[in-house]
């Protein structure tokens, strides 16, 4: 694995007419401007409640405690919008759970599970399995930025953006060596996903399709 971190689910990759597709989906909202910014944080605002109407439970979310050296730049703007900051906040986690996964080497670990199901969560199975079976994990910092999400009144959810791995890297995991590689276009990657609200209140991810290289994210 001499190469920079591998793309999640790499054999899907998404076309430029995939994510203007995706891109198209927003309804009567103020235009996306090629993406937004995004920030995965708490939901923002909150909604006055009577007396006697109480607010559904929060679910109980995994505790997810990454190694001092894996870090992360979500340059992500709250929205204003609760449905859209939630969808945010758990592709956020959802990011920071399938690290967890590979820095513990747990190809089923509960975290990212969580956060995912169907093609996503095999995607990141595979991904998980390609880092245990070369001993390593990421390090360094990565970076989220040109997000455009998209909330639909049937629960689900499209979301699109951009990661920088130019300061991310595979760290070794027997002999702590780093695999520190140059810069290069594919040091950037558009993603495309699909969310669906689940029972619990939480926003999965059913679906991630990923492009390498893709001039949509070039600095």
């Amino acid at each position: 694995m001499n190469r920079r971190r591998p793309t999640l689910l790499a054999a899907l990759t998404l076309t430029a007419a995939a994510a203007l597709t995706l891109s198209a989906c927003e309804s009567d909202d103020k235009p996306a401007s090629d993406n937004d910014k995004i920030a995965g944080a708490d939901t923002g605002t909150e909604s006055s409640k009577s007396p006697t109407e109480s607010a559904p439970a929060e679910p109980d979310r995994p505790k997810i405690e990454l190694p001092t050296d894996v870090t992360y730049e979500f340059e992500w703007d709250k929205t204003g919008d609760p449905a859209k900051d939630a969808v945010l906040h758990d592709a956020e986690q959802r990011i920071r759970a399938v690290d967890l996964a590979i820095a513990e080497q747990n190809a089923l670990h509960e975290a990212y599970r969580f956060y995912s199901e169907g093609e996503a969560a095999a995607g990141s199975q595979k991904y998980i399995q390609e880092f245990i079976d070369h001993k390593a994990r990421t390090t360094g910092v990565t970076r989220y930025y040109q997000e455009d999400v998209n909330v639909k009144d049937d629960g689900t959810a499209s979301l699109v953006y951009c990661e920088d791995q130019s300061k991310a890297f595979n760290k070794f995991i027997e002999t702590g060596k780093t695999d520190v590689t140059d810069v290069s276009p594919d040091s950037y990657v558009l993603y495309a996903s699909t969310l669906r609200k689940n029972a619990k209140g939480v926003w999965v991810t059913e679906r991630l399709v990923s492009e390498r290289g893709s001039a949509k994210c070039q600095p």
